[in-house]
């Protein structure tokens, strides 16, 4: 392989849990709830950065950006706080095709959770 040549790796959180308010019901305003969260940011990488942290999307980083995320106060949507984490993370010009998925466990009677999947292609230029 050329050291020149980019490649693209996969950085990812499985099954991340996030306390958060959110929900549109009275009842959901009162408490705090547990979002599962799963990312998938595909990523520019060149491989002759070498193996240093501050050349890696740190998925520490991320982690606590989407921490921060769901302090910030109440969101009625899952659909807008998946939206501020993809434009979070966007703004990293190595990151090029971001998926979230967020869902909410034991949200609708009979089904193991209900949610929303956003697929984006970013930072094309």
């Amino acid at each position: 392989m050329n050291k020149s040549e980019t490649i693209i790796q996969q950085v990812f959180l499985k099954d991340f849990e996030v306390i958060c308010s959110i929900g549109v019901h009275k009842h959901e305003k009162k408490r705090p709830q547990k979002l599962l969260l799963n990312l998938e940011l595909n990523v520019e990488n060149i491989p002759s950065f070498g193996d240093k942290l501050e050349f890696a999307v740190c998925y520490e980083e991320i982690a606590n950006k989407i921490r921060s995320i769901a302090s910030r106060g109440h969101m009625n949507l899952i659909e807008t706080f998946a939206e501020r984490i993809v434009s979070c993370c966007e703004e990293d010009p190595r990151i090029k095709r971001i998926k979230i998925v967020i869902e909410k466990p034991g949200v609708i009677k009979g089904a193991l959770s209900a949610g929303v999947t956003i697929s984006r292609d970013v930072n094309q230029n």
